[in-house]
């Protein structure tokens, strides 16, 4: 561990995090603006920038989450969605470093989850472990003796890319038949709603439960097959001692052992020791990841 003041930041489509972070991994001046995405990505890192003048100072460096595709080496955009215009391409480690003068560090959100599992969450046990998140879509990261791995050019994870019902649902990616098209929250919650308009999100599914509604239980039993299909090739590919599941819907403790039960169902005996276990940094997982970057060589 090196003992540093960092500022963590973890940028997402609606809003922006930020908070210091001491080498235990104990946040402070939390704040979180709107992140401005759809304005550009000029917007977004000059809107940002600004932020940390108006509210930091003291840190010695800087560690950046963010979505979208990521070079680490160069601390540079590969690619972003539409709900990043113009992100694709950005050199985010050389605009910052130029503009704060300390050393900056750019990681995909998934792998900064990860990481603050990794060395500040339920990871800590773990050298190896897989890590994914249920929500908007699917995302995922591969630790492998501490460190993300992260493939030929630094994509490696897109577990929501599985390609589990060939010939299905056309995904945002161009493929058909993609996990996170069946086992993402989004399609939970797509799956409620034809049930039942009310069902816009994951907390009004489970009121709906509390309250005995056994078709939108049918529902839930479906989607937790989906997650569990998608868990047991991973496991039958990576091996893994734990796979650490977060995103709002997960913080459900009843839904994570549902989804571990089933997986032990359906995985070849021999994989079964695996622990399908919470993530337990919530929000703060993306920032103190980011934070890890510069704390943990």
């Amino acid at each position: 561990m090196i003992h540093l003041n960092v500022l963590a930041v973890d940028i997402g489509g609606t809003n922006i995090k930020m908070s210091m972070v001491d080498s235990t991994g104990q946040t402070s001046l939390f704040k979180e603006i709107e992140s401005g995405a759809k304005q550009g990505g000029q917007y977004l890192v000059d809107h940002l920038m600004e932020a940390i003048a108006e509210t930091y100072t003291g840190f010695e460096a800087i560690g950046i989450s963010t979505a979208g595709q990521v070079n680490s080496e160069e601390g540079s955009i590969i690619y972003a969605n539409d709900n990043f215009p113009g992100f694709t391409g950005m050199q985010v480690k050389a605009i910052f470093e130029e503009r704060f003068g300390v050393p900056v560090k750019v990681e995909n959100d998934v792998n900064s989850a990860a990481l603050g599992e990794k060395y500040f969450g339920a990871g800590q046990a773990f050298k190896d472990f897989l890590c994914l998140t249920y929500g908007t879509g699917i995302g995922g990261a591969i630790v492998i003796d501490s460190t993300v791995y992260k493939g030929m050019n630094g994509c490696a994870g897109e577990f929501g890319h599985l390609m589990l019902h060939p010939g299905g649902e056309k995904c945002t990616c161009g493929c058909v038949g993609c996990y996170e098209m069946y086992g993402s929250t989004t399609a939970l919650v797509k799956k409620a709603m034809e049930l039942d308009s009310k069902y816009v999100n994951g907390r009004m599914i489970f009121e709906g439960l509390e309250q005995g509604d056994q078709q939108l239980e049918q529902v839930l039993n479906d989607w937790v097959l989906e997650v569990a299909n998608g868990l047991v090739s991973l496991i039958h590919i990576f091996n893994p001692p734990a796979i650490i599941i977060g995103g709002g819907v997960m913080e459900q403790e009843q839904l994570v052992t549902a989804v571990s039960t089933k997986v032990k169902q359906l995985v070849i005996s021999s994989f079964a020791d695996v622990q399908i276990i919470s993530a337990t940094l919530g929000n703060k997982a993306g920032l103190l990841g980011a934070a890890s970057l510069h704390l943990y060589k």
